[in-house]
């Protein structure tokens, strides 16, 4: 019974100590690593599609899988500007102007790159007030905001790749 403390103490120690003097991780950087997931999953599928199903509709009465792809990343673009303090761009400018694969892709990386800067500030930087559709939030609910839109739209990225007998980036096995 003794040596079966000894040991438990022994192996215990070192992660008490451990957890003791690990810093707690930042609530911006908790956003990043769920926003980082979201937009790859975006990506991934807007680089898997084939060109000739980005006219892909499953019904008349919803954006084109490529429209989808240019309204995230123009949201991202919007959103993670707000969150900087920035002005932002038009929230369907990406859309509006990006047309094909490549251009789409090329939005949609452009616009992950902006907002890794984004989900780079502080806490303190994130707790600053920016106007969002006419309501004062913190920055870090603009940045929380786009993560949820990029997740709600990935949502819809599954069902139009799952028609296309493609498996979503989040299915496919690691």
């Amino acid at each position: 019974m003794r040596i079966h403390v000894a040991v438990f103490v022994a192996l215990s120690v070192p992660a008490v100590a451990l957890a003791q003097t690990a810093a707690p991780m930042s609530a911006v950087a908790q956003s990043r690593m769920l926003w980082e997931q979201a937009a790859a999953y975006v990506l991934q599928s807007a680089e898997d599609m084939p060109a000739d199903k980005y006219s892909f509709r499953p019904t008349t009465q919803v954006r084109t899988f490529g429209e989808l792809i240019g309204h995230v990343a123009g949201s991202q673009n919007m959103f993670c500007a707000i969150a900087m303090g920035e002005k932002p761009p038009a929230e369907d400018a990406v859309e509006k102007a990006a047309t094909t694969k490549d251009a789409l892709v090329k939005a949609m990386r452009a616009s992950n790159d902006n907002c890794a800067r984004a989900y780079k500030q502080t806490d303190a930087a994130s707790a600053g007030m920016v106007d969002l559709f006419g309501q004062q939030r913190t920055r870090l609910f603009t940045l929380m905001m786009n993560t949820g839109h990029d997740n709600e739209h990935y949502g819809n990225i599954v069902t139009y790749l799952r028609i296309n007998g493609l498996v979503p980036p989040s299915s496919k096995p690691r």
